[in-house]
């Protein structure tokens, strides 16, 4: 069973859909007991990077997270990408989850529009196992103002919009991040979360 943890800022509704459609047991969960109990966890997001702490740090499920981030596989989602990340610095600097090492920071690149919002290509830079099946011209969905910066080994594949923007990474253990949609990224989406289900 894959949970999917509900801290009152997740788009959980559509990825739950996109697990039924793919025939993957999920649940939407709140508490501890449930994501210890899963076989993988999904975290998430849409908002800012310090109302998600902070609702996260309100549920009493951080530590939790990181625990079971150690042991099963863990990906998180937009918003629940970043905040797997040391820092970020929407309104200030907030600590993240420490789960992979590296910031968000926001787009400023003057000539783009801000938020990111589309379809872009995605680009591999690492073997992941979330890329099994995906080909060299595949596009996904994006909205997003903030993008991760951390080392070149933990991004699997990137997107080109105004520099290189983190689009999928990976600590090469449990930990996966997909800063794009896959639940929202046509049949590209549904593969990578089709490979998610496989690493149960």
């Amino acid at each position: 069973m894959i949970a999917i943890i509900d801290y009152g800022a997740g788009n959980i509704f559509s990825v739950k859909n996109a697990l039924d459609y793919l025939g993957l047991e999920s649940r939407l969960v709140s508490d501890k007991e449930s994501i210890k109990a899963a076989d993988a966890v999904i975290l998430p997001g849409v908002g800012a990077f310090p109302a998600a702490m902070e609702m996260l740090e309100k549920s009493g499920l951080i530590d939790t997270i990181k625990e079971e981030a150690a042991k099963k596989p863990f990906l998180g989602i937009c918003l629940g990408m970043q905040l797997i990340f040391s820092k970020g610095y929407e309104f200030g600097e907030t600590d993240g989850l420490g789960l992979i090492s590296g910031s968000v920071v926001k787009m400023e690149e003057p000539e783009l529009i801000i938020p990111h919002m589309g379809w872009n290509k995605l680009e591999k830079l690492n073997d992941c196992p979330l890329l099994e099946g995906i080909g060299d011209n595949e596009y996904v969905y994006f909205v997003h103002s903030y993008k991760a910066e951390c080392a070149d080994a933990n991004i699997a594949a990137y997107s080109e919009y105004g520099g290189r923007v983190p689009a999928l990474v990976w600590d090469g253990k449990n930990v996966y991040g997909a800063q794009f949609h896959p639940e929202k990224s046509g049949e590209t989406g549904l593969k990578i979360l089709r490979s998610f289900g496989k690493l149960i």
